[in-house]
């Protein structure tokens, strides 16, 4: 079997255990950056990546597909939506991708799926958005296509926290100004009391493979293990497990990084990550996912 690997670190470690697992089942394997994609049309359509014809692989693991202008994030899915046409299998496909590197329509996805949210309200309006801050009275205000924990304001009885707890010295009217001119729009959810963690479960075809706790450090509110944050096994309920696998299903992935917070009236979903890191499951719980995902491909082709 031809196998792509998309990846845009050479040192990412979930790339390299992919790497790793495909030299173990006999696959030929190539790492591609997609950002080295171009596409010819004339008399048919070339879509080609440093001498390599996509379509001439059998499936396109997607581990990153590269940061960059909207014109070029654009083009590389659309040259992703192309190679999928012409029967190269994709994984994540690059419709799930989409749906999960966009908050607002994870959110929209999970809750007409029918499961636990918390509460979203997404505007683009200044007055609004200033008026539902104030009455969720602990809310966090995300960029819709964030990553890693950035860019994440959290504004409470009227003040705007810092991630390490302290108050800014920022009027959060203004922060809100600045982010709805910079984005065009607010994507706001009320804050969701916590125990200082999340969870970041694993999901490959319907399974949980391992979860962990991400743990904030000592008086911060952002758990991300890139902000911080420490790392611990965690053995999830029948329903929480439940819970992941209908996630990752209603955004479409295969494989995911399915976030939950356990909140003081039960467990929610707070996202869903179509092009997840399987390093933390490793560490903390010994599972390697790499193969689990590549030894789903052969039943598809």
């Amino acid at each position: 079997m031809r196998l792509g690997i998309a990846v845009t670190d050479p040192h990412d470690w979930t790339a390299a255990a992919l790497l790793q697992a495909a030299a173990d089942r006999g696959f030929e394997t190539y790492v591609i950056d997609l950002r080295d994609t171009d596409v010819v049309i004339k008399d048919e359509v070339i879509i080609n990546n440093k001498g390599l014809i996509l379509p001439t692989l059998d499936a396109l693991v997607v581990r990153d597909v590269g940061a960059g202008s909207m014109d070029g994030v654009s083009f590389r899915f659309d040259a992703l939506r192309q190679l999928e046409m012409q029967g190269t299998l994709i994984l994540n496909s690059p419709e799930a991708i989409r749906n999960a590197a966009n908050k607002y329509h994870t959110t929209y996805l999970l809750a007409k799926a029918g499961l636990p949210v918390p509460a979203t309200f997404s505007v683009q309006d200044r007055d609004k958005a200033i008026e539902i801050v104030g009455d969720l009275g602990d809310a966090v205000v995300k960029p819709v296509f964030g990553y890693k924990g950035k860019g994440i304001i959290r504004v409470k009885d009227g003040n705007m926290i810092e991630p390490n707890g302290s108050i800014s010295q920022i009027p959060w009217k203004d922060q809100i100004t600045q982010m709805l001119d910079s984005w065009g729009m607010l994507y706001i959810q009320e804050f969701i009391e916590n125990q200082g963690r999340d969870i970041r479960a694993f999901v490959v075809n319907g399974k949980v493979l391992g979860s962990i706790y991400r743990s904030a450090q000592q008086g911060h509110w952002i758990n991300n293990l890139s902000q911080g944050g420490s790392s611990a096994p965690c053995r999830l309920t029948s329903s929480q497990e439940e819970i992941c696998a209908k996630a990752a299903e209603a955004v479409g992935t295969v494989f995911a990084g399915v976030d939950l917070i356990e909140g003081p009236d039960g467990t929610l979903v707070l996202e869903v990550n179509g092009t997840p890191s399987g390093a933390g499951i490793y560490k903390s719980c010994g599972v390697n996912v790499a193969g689990h995902i590549l030894d789903y491909i052969p039943s598809k082709l």
